[in-house]
């Protein structure tokens, strides 16, 4: 399997797992000056100061695991840089860190310590407490035991992806992790998400009904604390493999990012994490790609993850963890390229489906209204578009949904193979899935239009997808004791003008430009 293609499926799946439940914001990491994240040579000097000024945020905080984690984004981008940064980190910074001998500097070390095995950070941190410089309030519970909890593994019967969950607990304080591993690309992780542990019950829950709304039967077990180190080790060291043929700056979007870590900050949290368990019985597994074919319906449940336990994090009273939204393009640049969306109504058999042509620059909003049109949708209903950058929609921070008229779609969705969820209408819950099938040159046409698709779509306030295929077994049954009752509902003189299999691309096409659009 090529890079490329390792990107490009990565991307599908790493969808699956960004917002599965709150992430927890590490003390706040202006910028990261290391190569990973500017196009600076590596000089340790440069940011010793920056680095022992952001150590202050350190001191404030009584959680290890903010900590932990402020170490784990600076070390992270530092191992993306290349092999030199580990010699630089234990013979340049480290001891320069320690030279500074104040108490920002000590929660440095101790942090750095904490997640990274081999540095000097140990041994320079104890002779600052030697000296008498004062710990940290944090400092007593980082040397604390971990304990495990429950490990499992959740996997589909053909083996082509699956999920890792395991909570941890250090001085009354758990927490959790979820890991997508990828088993078509090379068993390799696509996605980490840190949780408190008091939502496992609704992670595992989520997981379990979300495979039975995508048809894929879920097979949950539990694992042994020393198989389940094998099992992340696999995926951590398959993906770690992968990243060292990206360009760093690949990277650059994950470590800006304000909402909470990315996965490479998790991986050096989760791999210390993972060191306090039994070492496995068996050998490290080979780095092999395997050639079947992807789950598509796993991995698109893996997705529905993210949106659904959004609801978890809000509860949680986490942040939205979605990753910092791309640029939007210039005005003064290149035109937009038009995107080939197929938007289809999930749940619907037989399928129901539009495909439309519109610029990429397409506001969300506008999508909103296109969707609208392109299913005969009355636009009387709340909606929400759910992607891998968060929630849009009618602004509301209730909901954690922000404004969608500013977003564009290849913001959102910036190639072929991208996927967002449209959602119309919280009652009946309308939802479509979104993919960009293709990216086409302009044409002499106008935009946006419909060039295929499939039966009409089901009336407004029928009852979601299940009422919906009760009413067309009513109405297609004359001596159905509710056919009459049903036809005098939707206003319909007889049956006949209930149409459920017609379908016009061409009408849609034209009612869209009757609506300004194109």
């Amino acid at each position: 399997m090529s890079p490329e293609s390792r990107r490009r499926k990565r991307a599908k799946s790493s969808r699956s797992g960004q917002q599965v439940v709150r992430r927890t914001r590490p003390a706040e990491v202006d910028q990261c000056h290391c190569p990973a994240c500017s196009d600076a040579d590596f000089d340790p000097q440069h940011f010793i100061g920056d680095l022992v000024a952001e150590g202050a945020d350190l001191i404030k905080t009584d959680d290890p695991v903010e900590a932990e984690l402020f170490a784990a984004t600076f070390l992270s981008a530092g191992d993306l840089a290349g092999e030199g940064f580990a010699e630089a980190l234990n013979e340049g910074l480290l001891p320069a860190v320690a030279e500074i001998a104040t108490p920002e500097a000590l929660a440095v070390l101790l942090a750095i310590d904490a997640v990274r095995e081999g540095t000097v950070a140990a041994a320079a941190a104890q002779r600052l407490v030697d000296a008498g410089v004062p710990t940290p309030s944090w400092a007593s519970e980082l040397r604390q035991p971990v304990q495990v909890g429950p490990c499992r593994r959740f996997a589909d019967p053909a083996g082509s992806a699956s999920i890792l969950v395991c909570t941890f607990e250090r001085a009354g304080r758990p927490h959790g992790f979820v890991v997508h591993v990828d088993h078509l690309d090379c068993d390799a992780a696509a996605d980490i998400v840190l949780f408190p542990a008091d939502a496992l019950d609704e992670v595992v829950t989520t997981i379990q009904q979300n495979g039975l709304r995508a048809g894929v039967t879920i097979v949950e077990e539990l694992l042994e604390p020393a198989e389940f180190r094998w099992q992340v080790e696999r995926a951590l060291d398959a993906r770690a493999d992968h990243d060292q043929e990206r360009d760093p700056a690949e990277f650059d979007d994950e470590f800006e990012d304000e909402d909470g870590p990315g996965y490479h900050m998790l991986a050096v949290l989760l791999r210390a994490r993972i060191r306090t368990l039994p070492e496995p019985t068996r050998p490290p597994a080979d780095h092999d790609a395997d050639p079947r074919q992807t789950n598509l319906e796993l991995l698109e449940m893996i997705s529905q993850i993210a949106g659904q336990a959004q609801q978890i994090q809000t509860r949680a009273g986490g942040r939205s963890a979605g990753r910092k939204l791309p640029a939007k393009r210039k005005k003064s640049g290149p035109a937009a390229p038009i995107y080939q969306l197929k938007v289809g109504l999930r749940g619907a058999k037989p399928p129901i489906w539009r495909r439309l042509e519109l610029p990429a620059d397409t506001s969300l909003a506008d999508l909103h209204d296109i969707i609208q049109v392109a299913f005969g949708w009355e636009d009387s209903h709340l909606h929400v578009f759910e992607t891998a950058y968060g929630d849009f929609g009618v602004a509301d921070r209730e909901l954690g949904y922000r404004a969608e008229a500013p977003v564009t779609l290849e913001q959102v969705a910036p190639g072929v193979g991208d996927r967002l969820r449209y959602t119309y209408d919280f009652g009946d819950d309308w939802a479509h899935d979104i993919v960009v099938e293709k990216v086409l040159p302009r044409q002499p046409v106008a935009y946006p239009r419909c060039t295929g698709g499939r039966r009409a779509a089901p009336p407004e306030d029928c009852g979601g997808i299940w009422g919906y295929a009760e009413l067309v077994e009513v109405l297609s049954d004359p001596g159905h004791p509710e056919h009459g009752d049903r036809l005098e509902w939707f206003g319909l003189a007889s049956a006949a003008d209930f149409q459920p299999a017609r379908f016009d691309a061409t009408e849609i096409t034209r009612a869209l430009s009757e609506r300004g659009h194109g």
